[in-house]
């Protein structure tokens, strides 16, 4: 993570901002898609939840809808607010964009106060 390359996330589904496979960021991308997480099904409700439907597809963004299993670059600061509300996905370090630890220190307090169902 740290200085070392960035490894691919995913390519089924093409993941990332850039739809590369990898969880690059540049200024266009806005919500900062840099955790390659392996969704499971308790992170894909706790983001419905909170207003992210990662499970339905958006064919217009080339989003295919996941499924547990995925891996996906995930919004840093929803996978922290998953993180504080215990039911954050498990991280791909070698595949996670350093610039991910950003979030903690400029958008920390994005607690939802939300349980997972466990």
């Amino acid at each position: 993570m740290l200085g070392n390359p960035l490894e691919q996330c995913g390519t089924e589904p093409p993941t990332g901002f850039y739809r590369d496979g990898c969880c690059a960021t540049g200024p266009e991308d806005v919500g900062r898609h840099t955790i390659c997480a392996v969704v499971t099904a308790e992170f894909l409700e706790h983001q419905r939840s909170i207003g992210n439907d990662l499970s339905t597809p958006v064919p217009e963004y080339r989003f295919p809808g996941l499924l547990p299993g995925d891996r996906w670059c995930v919004v840093a600061v929803n996978w922290l607010r998953a993180h504080y509300d215990g039911c954050a996905a498990p991280v791909v370090l070698a595949s996670t964009n350093e610039r991910a630890l950003e979030v903690g220190a400029t958008r920390g307090a994005a607690r939802t106060r939300r349980r997972c169902t466990r």
